[in-house]
């Protein structure tokens, strides 16, 4: 299993690599001038051929890949061309917040979801069977943008309970203590609902499904045979093999850390070193999250690592 997962980290390393070059050489060739995006409409012809000389955008591509490469394997990530603050900064400012919302939202979305399917599968045509699938259903339907509106409504304009926008307060740098973690939570939680309830209907299905096909598998048949109750076959063989396929999904879903509004920007003002880093980390991020997908599903069927060995 150790060399298995020791050649799918070496492949990885060679996808991260191709992935990082492509993008390298696409955002070249696409259109839109980054140095006319920095300066303006406005800007003289000679001041656009100095500022891409300082760039190191009027040297061949290849040069400017090498160096590239040279530099990011050593820490050094290059500048902003837009913002003018080392990538490493950019990226780090923006990456908590992202993590902190995206994180929390996946962890109780396959929490939530893998125990409503497990809910549905052991009671299923039941209902509560029936009525869960409907509402599963429609929160894996449901556009987020608009679930999104409907709760600020709800919650925002009707209730007055929670913010509309934001991370804080305008007062949060005056608060201390738990006031302070009530102002982050409040502002937290609309957010959070929206991604965990959009998350709950897909896995929850996911899990469904996937329990519902184990449910007549012969190795289910011979648990019940055993005198073991419903509920012991849901959980310890049902449920159990139904994760695995689960953790693949989980494992797919880690590249969704990085993601955010600095990468949008960045990628609309052309923004080389921002994109090509953030593109780096979110390749990496895909290779990791296999490799842990692997690693996870051969623990819960240690059939699989058998096979892989």
């Amino acid at each position: 299993m150790l060399t298995r997962l020791a050649a799918r980290a070496l492949a990885g390393f060679g996808v991260v690599a191709g992935v990082v070059t492509l993008t390298f050489f696409l955002l070249r060739v696409a259109p839109g001038d980054p140095v006319e995006h920095l300066l303006g409409p406005a800007a003289r012809p000679e001041q656009l051929a100095t500022q891409r000389h300082a760039l190191g955008l009027d040297r061949p591509m290849a040069v400017q890949y090498t160096a590239w490469v040279t530099r990011f394997v050593r820490g050094d990530w290059g500048i902003s061309i837009a913002k003018g603050r080392p990538v490493r900064t950019v990226l780090g400012d923006a990456w908590p917040t992202t993590v902190r919302l995206v994180g929390l939202s996946l962890l109780l979305s396959y929490l939530l979801g893998i125990a409503t399917g497990a809910v549905q599968a052991h009671r299923r045509g039941t209902r509560t069977d029936t009525a869960l699938s409907v509402i599963t259903v429609t929160l894996f339907a449901v556009p987020g943008f608009w679930l999104g509106l409907m709760l600020v409504m709800v919650f925002t304009y009707w209730a007055r309970a929670l913010p509309a926008f934001g991370a804080a307060g305008l007062d949060a740098d005056y608060l201390t203590g738990w006031s302070r973690i009530v102002d982050g939570l409040r502002h937290l939680a609309l957010p959070l609902a929206t991604l965990t309830l959009i998350g709950v209907g897909g896995s929850a299905r996911f899990v469904r499904g996937a329990m519902m096909d184990l449910a007549a598998q012969p190795f289910v048949t011979t648990a019940r045979a055993k005198g073991l109750t419903p509920w012991q076959v849901t959980r310890r063989h049902i449920l159990r093999n139904a994760l695995t396929p689960v953790v693949t999904l989980l494992g797919l879903s880690l590249p969704a850390l990085f993601s955010g509004a600095v990468l949008v920007e960045a990628v609309q003002a052309r923004d080389y070193p921002v994109v090509t880093a953030a593109t780096a980390v979110s390749a990496t991020l895909v290779v990791a999250g296999n490799l842990l997908a692997d690693a996870l599903a051969a623990w819960l069927d240690p059939r699989i690592g058998k096979r892989q060995a």
